[in-house]
């Protein structure tokens, strides 16, 4: 906005802007199954494009983790490359996700010019889809290796479907692909997903052998990630430096209606927002993305999508997809999607719940409990594996959820404290209490729930209930880990879940293992894990002070800011789990810790100088410029004989100069080591809350012709 516009002319444009609908999506004229993948190299693809003999190598390195077979790649570049310029593709690209936590790609073109100059070939040999090389030497590293040394290799991930990525000028075939250095380091989020899927399958089929099952599939991690977001309008976040450059509001002050209603959680989605909800879902049914679940969230402007469940390492590139197309399709519709875990303050922030769990084609799902847990020696034993894994390495959960964003979120009233807890409901709860005092001989039945209207039937009722406020909470078949950032990737989680869970089955199938009594074998490891590992099972309210002092007592780590907890990726413990399961080595979990605390670093010098920038370039003049109207008005009533109340002026004039301390103060910590993780959070994060704390307070009372950023309000409620 400039000093002419007025911010209620942007908001009369933004009006009319909301009651259109951009080029709207009508599933009744296409099929949903027709759609769904069409624009992936998936199997269905492969079978009709490829040989037998090919397809069939391609199918067990998929579902069986055998070692690709490099003799086919010629024959899989070339279908590849002629479906997707059938589909309109003249370039494509490796995929591959770096330690950024974004997607990183190169495009190169299918052509090369022909011998007589005038013509152009298209090829794509099985050498370029196995492997490419892209320049490693911009990408942060955390030292594993110097700058000059810039190789580095990406490589085909079979297991991963490739796609085409739609533009509105043409089409790119995508490749999803690991990134490492030329030594072999791990520069990539991938990579490290794919070791601890094949180390924590090798140690689940060990359970499984020991409980006789002789026809056991490769046991795959599976994650669904539940994606919260925020939609402000385009003409309102351009408007916002801070929203602009870090994704959340430096300033604010509070509406003067919230979310104190609960009235948008679950309501009615407006016209303009279910008009993207329907193209984001065509974009991703497109890219074989199982879309299932769209509602409004708590806090207002806030929405969650969900998918269906799926192997990890695919929902882990999925989920890097759906925050490219969602900011895609939202920008589309006028919006922008804020993806910061804590965009608005006194609101709400945005999770990104990562639901998990173990199973494969032959045993099915290995946390499923049943209709009668205490019966099923099978998941008791995987679920106490997982207790025992939270709690041996609650500090590392902690960790990898660590982020500038997510610190604002965490513990604030709408998301899991900084305590890791499991919950595990009523039902499971008891049962594993009966293991510990002895034996489990029952399991609280769900029953039936009659409503008591004639007219509504009885519903099942589930023998447990549901608890918001845990970071690791069990829900029916699988673990929800609540804790996880709504901008994050979702691989670190998904890494350390897989790894600790390896350690603990490969732990209980030691002790297991050529047991004379498999049963009194399971009870005595089980009793063993409630005993050492059971204080880490909470049922209760996680937002209470209460269970902040108790959690104490039990002696759980409350590890509060990321500087406090980015440590724990190289604890002795966590190192010595990850090189034993050729996971990650120490020097790898070594630069994950450089790389993640200097992106903290690099988030909060980049929030202090727009503070100190809007500050000094736009709520400082406002504020003034509202002084000046003052004075001229209190100069022109004195002239008339009439008083003015001097108050006023005394008021803004205090509330500037209390803004320009903080300005001032916020530039001498700004001055100071910005490298360190724990300066930036005690130094320069309480600075900036106080040029915060001023700017509202100056929000509240100058005149919104003067206000020169939208207010919570406009950007919160005008969709």
């Amino acid at each position: 906005m400039n000093s002419t516009t007025t911010r209620a002319d942007v908001v009369s444009t933004i009006s009319k802007r909301s009651s259109a609908v951009a080029d709207p999506v009508n599933f009744a004229d296409e099929a949903v199954s027709d759609l769904f993948g069409c624009n992936t190299f998936n199997r269905a693809t492969m079978e009709k494009t490829l040989s037998a003999e090919t397809y069939a190598k391609l199918l067990g390195t998929i579902e069986d983790g055998t070692k690709l077979d490099a003799s086919v790649a010629d024959e899989v570049a070339d279908a590849m490359r002629a479906w997707a310029m059938e589909k309109g593709a003249t370039h494509f690209t490796h995929v591959f996700y770096p330690l950024t936590g974004y997607t990183a790609e190169k495009h190169d073109s299918f052509y090369d010019p022909g011998t007589d100059g005038a013509t152009a070939i298209s090829k794509f040999k099985g050498k370029t889809l196995i492997q490419g090389e892209p320049d490693a030497s911009s990408f942060p590293s955390g030292g594993l290796r110097q700058t000059h040394e810039a190789r580095g290799y990406t490589a085909w991930d079979v297991t991963s479907t490739a796609y085409i990525m739609e533009n509105p000028c043409g089409t790119t075939l995508c490749i999803p692909t690991s990134f490492v250095s030329w030594k072999g380091e791990a520069l990539d989020k991938k990579t490290p997903v794919l070791k601890s899927m094949a180390a924590i399958d090798k140690q689940a089929r060990r359970i499984l052998e020991i409980f006789g099952h002789e026809k056991i599939s490769k046991v795959s991690a599976s994650a669904g990630p539940e994606q919260e977001y925020f939609l402000v309008d385009k003409g309102f976040y351009l408007s916002r430096p801070d929203l602009l450059s870090a994704g959340r509001t430096l300033v604010g002050a509070k509406p003067p209606k919230g979310q104190e209603f609960d009235d948008h959680y679950f309501g009615v989605i407006p016209d303009r927002v279910m008009s993207f909800m329907y193209d984001l879902d065509r974009e991703l049914f497109k890219l074989g993305i199982p879309s299932k679940t769209r509602h409004n969230e708590v806090a207002p402007g806030q929405f969650e999508i969900a998918p269906v469940f799926e192997s990890a390492n695919q929902a882990t590139d999925h989920q890097q997809l759906v925050m490219t197309v969602m900011k895609k399709v939202a920008d589309k519709y006028g919006f922008a999607c804020l993806l910061h875990e804590k965009p608005f303050a006194g609101l709400n922030g945005s999770g990104k719940h990562v639901n998990w769990s173990l199973g494969n084609s032959t045993q099915g799902n290995l946390l499923d409990p049943g209709e009668t847990p205490h019966e099923n020696a099978q998941f008791l034993v995987f679920a106490g594996a997982v207790i025992r894994a939270v709690s041996k390495f609650a500090p590392l959960l902690r960790a990898v959820v660590a982020s500038a964003g997510n610190d604002h979120r965490l513990g604030a009233n709408e998301a899991p404290p900084a305590i890791i807890s499991v919950y595990l409901g009523d039902q499971l709860a008891d049962v594993f209490e009966q293991i510990k005092n002895g034996g489990a001989t029952m399991s609280k039945p769900g029953g039936v729930m009659n409503i008591g209207v004639d007219s509504l039937p009885e519903l099942p009722k589930d023998a447990g209930d549901r608890n918001r406020t845990s970071p690791f909470a069990f829900t029916g078949n699988r673990f929800e880990f609540r804790a996880v950032g709504s901008n994050q990737s979702i691989a670190g989680p998904l890494v350390a879940l897989n790894t600790i869970v390896c350690e603990s089955l490969d732990y209980v199938a030691g002790r297991l293992e050529g047991a004379p009594d498999l049963n009194a074998a399971i009870q005595e490891v089980l009793q063993e894990i409630m005993t050492e590992h059971g204080a880490v099972i909470f049922n209760g309210n996680g937002y209470s002070e209460e269970w902040h002092a108790e959690a104490a007592e039990r002696g759980l780590p409350n590890l509060k800011t990321s500087p406090d907890a980015l440590p724990e990726i190289v604890s002795d413990e966590v190192v010595e789990i990850f090189e034993k399961y050729h996971v990650l080595s120490k020097s790898e979990l070594e630069s994950r810790l450089e790389v993640y605390s200097e992106q903290y670093c690099a988030h909060v010098n980049v929030e202090a100088n727009l503070a100190t920038e809007m500050g000094r370039t736009m709520i400082f003049p406002a504020a003034v410029r509202y002084l000046n109207e003052l004075a001229l008005t209190g100069a022109h009533l004195k002239a008339i004989s009439k008083e003015f109340p001097t108050a006023v002026i005394d008021k803004v004039s205090g509330l500037v100069s209390e803004l320009e301390t903080a300005l001032d103060e916020l530039e001498s910590a700004h001055s100071g080591a910005t490298e360190e993780p724990e300066y930036s959070a005690t130094r320069i994060l309480p600075a900036m809350l106080k040029v915060r704390e001023a700017s509202d307070k100056l929000e509240a009372i100058i005149p919104d012709d003067l206000w020169p950023l939208p207010t919570y309000q406009e950007m919160l409620f005008i969709k």
